[in-house]
């Protein structure tokens, strides 16, 4: 069952914004970069492992879950389509991995560890 949050539409906003803001810098031609060995693929698992800890938080049913673990594998898959044709980037199937692995452990974070924290952030802001 998905959580009562009082500031559900915030936290959907919040959540949607940080969607477009990874697609946006999946496909511009030149992100910020981070000048560490593997950044890029740590990059990749934390936006991924991001947003699916965030919706997994907002849909807590395992269908939805599921769902939005499915959903976020096929956008990165595509996301990396998309590049290698665009021409200004690169596909790489490493970022795909990075990209399912990020989103595989915020699905396990919210199921397991991380369960209900955005519930409790809502009830501590909303009294």
């Amino acid at each position: 069952m998905t959580p009562s949050l009082r500031l559900r539409p915030l936290w959907l906003a919040l959540g949607w914004a940080m969607l477009a803001t990874v697609v946006w810098l999946s496909l511009s031609a030149e992100p910020p970069q981070i000048a560490l060995p593997l950044a890029d693929k740590l990059e990749h698992l934390l936006a991924y492992g991001s947003l699916m800890g965030w919706f997994g938080q907002l849909y807590t049913t395992r269908r939805a879950g599921l769902a939005w673990l499915t959903g976020l594998v096929l956008l990165g898959i595509a996301l990396e389509f998309l590049q290698g044709w665009g021409g200004v980037r690169y596909f790489d199937t490493l970022d795909m991995l990075a990209n399912t692995l990020g989103a595989l452990l915020g699905y396990w974070l919210t199921r397991g560890p991380l369960a209900g924290i955005l519930q409790h952030i809502d009830q501590q802001l909303t009294g």
